[in-house]
C-alpha cells in the first residue's frame, strides 16, 4: 500500500473534534456563512476529500489560488539566505498549506492560538500531503516567536494574515489600520521585525496605504501588491525589508479562479 493511500485512508477515518465541521450541503451551513460555503472550492479545490472548518474560519482563510500566488510571489523576492518561512496566524492552514507546497523553504513553521482552529489546519494540511512538512505551534505567535524564534533574523521570512476585525472593515472607503482588532497595525510590525525585517502583512483591501509611509526606508517605497479574483482585489500584501518584489512580472497579481 502506497503512503499516499495510507493518507488517504487515515483521513477517512479521523473524526472532526467539536467545533470542527465538514458540511456536506448547504442546508446544514448556518444561514451567516453559506455564502462563503457556496465558494468552498474556491477556498479548498480538494473540499470534498474532507477539509476541516470552524464557523469563524471561513471569514478568515485566504481562498486557495490566492495562497498559492502569495506563496509564488514570496518564493520568488525572498533573498535565497531566507529558508525559514513564519506564518504566525496560521488559521484553516490555507496559507500554510501554499506555502509548505511551494517547495522553496527549508522549514515552514505555522502558530495558532485556537486549538480547534489549530486541529483543523494540521487536518486539511493531511489531505494536501504536507503535514508532515509543517512544524505547528499552539498558543500567543508573539510568546512563540520570542520563545523560538529570537535568532531567526538572517534566515526568516515571517508572514502574518491577522485577524481584521474592527469597526468599519466592511464598510469604510479607507480602513484606518490602527482600529483593527485585536492587533492594529503597530501592535503587528514593531513585534514582528524584532525577529526578522522581512515581514509580509496580508491586510483588507481597502487599507490606508498612508499608515505605512513611515516604514518606508530612504529612497525606497513599500511595495503593496493587490491580490485579485475575477478581476477584483480581494486583499492587499504589504512587503517589508529585503524582498525584491520589482521583480515580479506586473500581470502576475491576478490569481486565477478555479
Amino acid at each position: 500500500m502506497t503512503r499516499k493511500r495510507k493518507i488517504e485512508e487515515q483521513i477517512e477515518e479521523e473524526s472532526p473534534p467539536e467545533g470542527c465541521h465538514h458540511y456536506q450541503s448547504r442546508q446544514e451551513v448556518p444561514w451567516d456563512i453559506q455564502k462563503y460555503f457556496d465558494q468552498r472550492y474556491s477556498v479548498f479545490s480538494r473540499y470534498d476529500e474532507g477539509i476541516w472548518m470552524t464557523d469563524d474560519s471561513w471569514f478568515g482563510v485566504t481562498p486557495e489560488p490566492i495562497a498559492d500566488k502569495i506563496a509564488e510571489h514570496l518564493a520568488q523576492v525572498a533573498p535565497t539566505t531566507k529558508t525559514i518561512l513564519i506564518d504566525v496566524f496560521g488559521g484553516a492552514g490555507g496559507n500554510s498549506i501554499a506555502f509548505a507546497r511551494s517547495g522553496r523553504w527549508k522549514e515552514v513553521h505555522v502558530i495558532e492560538r485556537d486549538a480547534i482552529t489549530l486541529a483543523c489546519a494540521r487536518h486539511n494540511a493531511k489531505v494536501y500531503g504536507v503535514d508532515d512538512v509543517i512544524t505547528w505551534y499552539h498558543g500567543d505567535c508573539f510568546e512563540i516567536l520570542k520563545d523560538h524564534f529570537t535568532k531567526a533574523a538572517e534566515t526568516a521570512v515571517v508572514f502574518a494574515s491577522p485577524p481584521w476585525g474592527g469597526p468599519g472593515y466592511r464598510t469604510d472607503q479607507v480602513f484606518d489600520l490602527s482600529l483593527m482588532q485585536p492587533y492594529n497595525l503597530m501592535d503587528l510590525l514593531l513585534p514582528l521585525q524584532t525577529v526578522t525585517k522581512e515581514v509580509v502583512l496580508y491586510l483588507p483591501r481597502t487599507s490606508d496605504l498612508r499608515q505605512f509611509v513611515r516604514f518606508e526606508r530612504k529612497g525606497k517605497k513599500l511595495p503593496v501588491i493587490h491580490y485579485c479574483m475575477e478581476g477584483a482585489s480581494k486583499a492587499l500584501c504589504v512587503y517589508f525589508g529585503d524582498l525584491c518584489v520589482n521583480t515580479l512580472e506586473e500581470d502576475a497579481v491576478n490569481a486565477p479562479t478555479r
